[in-house]
């Protein structure tokens, strides 16, 4: 295991007649000869610039020479951050982040023991120009001022969170020598304060998938260190995607392995320690409750479970309040109700016959439509469901696509990972009902949760992991699903529920006939 940073503690022999050696190189001797550096070569770099000398003498003189000099990797060698006085070699911490679109997460890390000292998050202000990315891209287009206020916005949540972990845990956050950061390819252009429209526009020749480590106050970050940021592998397939290859040890793996992680653009890798095959493409935000007409995120006032009891819908609100909305591991189980109730068909198409499919005033010109009431005053409509599968067919296309191109079946997957949020709380059963996990054995479908987070936390504590997210990259073959001529036309057979050859899902078979067997 490599570290990124070290606090050494010194005793320098004081400056005298005979030895009036420059503060400067009195240190850089110092550190050579310490311990963490005499398993090295005697010529490692190590480099002292002006910053950090500025308060050393005096600190050096207050604590008769006897120090703690907190050094850090730049990406090519060491370099000297700070000097305190006495011994503080244990107060040895730093920062990890998941910087995704609509929320940031930052972790803060004792680096000698590996402890999570606190955990914070909050929207990603970015949200202000787009909730989408797209939005937030064409925002940027061709402005450079507003790069700027984009970049320094993305940096303002980063102080937000720096202060929230320091009042949290009383911490200096601000002295923490290396922060790891991993977002998607656009995410991490808007952090540096780069044109992002190469991501979104062909031929996608991004600005960069590898950023060079910079100093966090290059970037208005105040710490004293580092910022380094996990490489990603195309314009939609980020450094969070590799993150969770480094969380979930995937590249290393015999069996092989299905990495799905679905938002408003899918990601996917498919492989083992012989393989990585990787693609991403546009799936929609109904996943994430975006699109349909109640939908909202995973917050107080949203449904996030919808059961069936005695032929009438049940559902959960987090909070335990009053329903506000939908959200999307709610819109799952309330799409495999509907389906399983036989209250919508195999197309997703509501049955008028049914009596909990109602007639409602039309919105815009419509006269009437259909929906269900699935809590007072709350609506889903044909429209609604309608969006959702067309999310979920994106998702299972993708993987369908890929298998295909492999030449291996469901049955050959020993894990079908389901990262993000929707991986952690949509429920199996009802994934699977409406086809957008596949019908296998329920133990070969895990959810990790956040692997991006997870991935930015291995990073901080093992340098040596940065090398092999290089290695990763070096090794994926990647298919822009965008680019596949007859993926629309695939996606026609996953727009069913669960799909249109139910012979796929035998597990879902037999629901459906023990639910018809409840209503006879």
């Amino acid at each position: 295991m490599e570290v990124w940073s070290k606090k050494i503690y010194l005793e320098l022999p004081k400056p005298c007649e005979e030895d009036h050696r420059p503060l400067q190189e009195r240190l850089i001797a110092a550190l050579k000869d310490s311990g963490p550096f005499r398993q090295e070569e005697k010529t490692a770099y190590i480099r002292v610039r002006s910053n950090a000398l500025r308060n050393a003498s005096d600190i050096c003189e207050q604590s008769d020479f006897r120090v703690t000099a907190t050094i850090a990797f730049d990406g090519y060698g060491w370099e000297l951050l700070r000097l305190e006085a006495g011994n503080t070699a244990e107060a040895h911490y730093g920062l990890c982040v998941d910087l995704g679109s609509t929320t940031v997460l930052m972790e803060l890390l004792n680096l000698n023991t590996g402890e999570i000292l606190g955990r914070e998050s909050i929207f990603n202000p970015g949200i202000n120009w787009g909730e989408d990315i797209l939005s937030r891209i064409f925002y940027t287009k061709g402005r450079p001022e507003r790069r700027k206020r984009l970049q320094r916005a993305t940096v303002e949540g980063f102080c937000t969170l720096l202060d929230s972990l320091e009042k949290k845990t009383g911490i200096d956050v601000h002295s923490c020598p290396i922060l790891t950061v991993s977002g998607n390819t656009t995410m991490i252009h808007f952090l540096l304060g780069l044109d992002a429209f190469g991501v979104f526009s062909s031929p996608y020749a991004v600005q960069t998938l590898a950023p060079d480590m910079v100093r966090g106050e290059e970037l208005g970050i105040p710490i004293d260190g580092f910022v380094y940021c996990c490489p990603g592998l195309e314009n939609y397939l980020g450094g969070d995607i590799i993150s969770g290859m480094l969380a979930t040890g995937i590249p290393d793996q015999e069996e092989i392995c299905v990495f799905l992680d679905v938002g408003t653009n899918g990601e996917l890798v498919v492989g083992n320690k012989d393989f990585l095959l990787a693609g991403a493409g546009a799936a929609g935000p109904a996943l994430e409750g975006g699109v349909v007409h109640t939908g909202m995120r995973a917050e107080e006032g949203a449904v996030d479970r919808v059961t069936t009891e005695q032929g009438r819908l049940k559902v959960h609100v987090i909070g335990e309040g009053k329903a506000k909305g939908i959200c999307g591991s709610g819109i799952a189980d309330l799409i495999a109700e509907l389906f399983l109730n036989g209250w919508i068909d195999l197309r997703g198409r509501f049955q008028e016959e049914s009596p909990k499919v109602i007639k409602v005033p039309g919105r815009e010109e419509q006269e009437t439509e259909l929906a269900v009431e699935y809590a007072p005053g709350l609506y889903f409509y044909q429209d609604d469901v309608d969006e959702f599968l067309r999310t979920k067919a994106a998702a299972m296309t993708m993987v369908e696509y890929m298998m295909k191109l492999i030449g291996l079946t469901m049955e050959d997957v020993g894990r079908f990972y389901v990262a993000g949020a929707f991986g952690t709380h949509f429920d199996k059963e009802s994934a699977v009902t409406i086809g957008l996990y596949p019908d296998i054995d329920r133990d070969r479908i895990l959810s990790p949760g956040n692997t991006s987070l997870q991935g930015a936390r291995k990073l901080l504590l093992d340098r040596s992991l940065a090398k092999k997210a290089e290695e990763i990259v070096s090794r994926m073959e990647y298919v822009q699903f965008g680019a596949v001529e007859d993926f629309l036309q695939l996606m026609v057979a996953a727009t069913a529920i669960p799909h249109t050859d139910l012979q796929r899902y035998p597990s879902v078979a037999r629901r459906l006939e023990e639910r018809r067997k409840e209503r006879v």
